[in-house]
């Protein structure tokens, strides 16, 4: 019950599917359960639905799980989650909705923001939420996802992807990073790092889901870019090239680069700017540094280099940022892809 004069948590419903797992069923609740303002109230309300009347969903595991609401409950949510299923049978055969998952989606109001975790992606792009929009999945079924709907822009590398009200996220944990994420983009920082602290995970992680995906085992030995990493990370605000870092690792430009890409999922030079950004967000929130020396700080150089670079990866400006997020429970509207 929310407190007279304070809106009402934001209301996201979990729509749980036989065959689903376990552990990205709990995702939603651990995460956004866990989401608190300044005077401890929770943030976000999280309920489970199921396509059916109150009552017992299959899992992948030798149980079942007991689920308390029917899909009328997604008429009242503000975010919808759909985790993975095993057993989505014409879902992710055909590309088509069963009739009954169509019509409980048929419950959804206009204007919900949508989230899948895993290969919940198929029910989001079979009911056509997708179409013409970029999103991920889980890298083994990336391939047989972008056949069964060519007009999504399928992204197998990242961890998640932000376009707006639609979200998509990687494979099973890759939800966690997905759910912080919209935490931060809803409270900011400090909320969803003190989510993250309670849940011993880490607020983001680094790369996409390239760096899961099988290859062959290097050899013994063989060097990592760890180094090369922690090294920029202590000297973000000076300027660092790419055959600097190849230095700290005593490999070549060319083999850093490609062991940097295999280990990450993105080139160093992405990830520099990843980290930045990152560090501009922090100080944005945390501190009343002027633009200007954020910038600096940041390593961008200039106000000007920093606010192309957060238009482009948040969709606000410095300023716009850091008004929203200054408290750190703030209701964020800029979007971003997940790199």
């Amino acid at each position: 019950m929310a407190t007279p004069g304070t809106p009402p948590p934001h209301r996201v419903v979990v729509l749980a599917l036989d065959g689903l797992l376990p552990f990205e069923l709990g995702i939603p609740q651990r995460i956004f359960g866990k989401a608190r303002d300044t005077d401890g109230r929770p943030l976000y309300e999280v309920v489970t639905c199921s396509v059916r009347p109150p009552g017992p969903v299959e899992t992948d595991a030798d149980f079942s799980v007991m689920v308390p609401n029917g899909p009328e409950a997604l008429a009242g949510a503000d975010t919808v989650v759909v985790p993975a299923s095993y057993e989505l049978g014409p879902v992710q055969q055909e590309g088509v909705l069963t009739p009954e998952l169509a019509a409980a989606l048929a419950h959804v109001r206009p204007g919900t923001r949508l989230v899948s975790i895993c290969t919940g992606s198929y029910v989001l792009a079979a009911a056509g939420y997708l179409d013409g929009r970029p999103a991920t999945t889980h890298w083994m079924h990336a391939e047989h996802f972008q056949r069964l709907f060519p007009r999504i822009d399928v992204d197998a590398d990242v961890l998640f992807v932000d376009d707006g009200d639609v979200l998509t996220s990687a494979g099973v944990a890759a939800g966690i990073d997905l759910c912080l994420h919209l935490v931060r983009r809803d409270h900011g920082a400090a909320v969803a790092n003190e989510v993250a602290r309670r849940t011993v995970v880490p607020p983001h992680r680094d790369g996409g889901q390239a760096q899961y995906i099988r290859r062959p085992v290097p050899e013994a030995g063989s060097s990592t870019t760890t180094a090369a990493r922690a090294w920029a990370l202590g000297r973000l605000h000076e300027p660092i090239q790419l055959r600097d870092m190849a230095e700290q690792e005593s490999m070549s430009v060319r083999t850093f680069t490609r062991r940097f890409r295999e280990e990450v999922g993105v080139s160093p030079g992405q990830w520099l700017t990843q980290q930045r950004v990152e560090h501009a967000r922090h100080l944005l929130e945390s501190s009343d540094l002027s633009i200007d020396h954020v910038a600096r700080d940041a390593g961008f150089g200039t106000a000007q280099s920093m606010r192309q670079h957060l238009q482009a990866t948040l969709g606000v400006t410095p300023t716009t940022y850091r008004r929203t997020f200054r408290s750190g429970t703030g209701t964020g509207t800029g979007t971003g892809t997940g790199h």
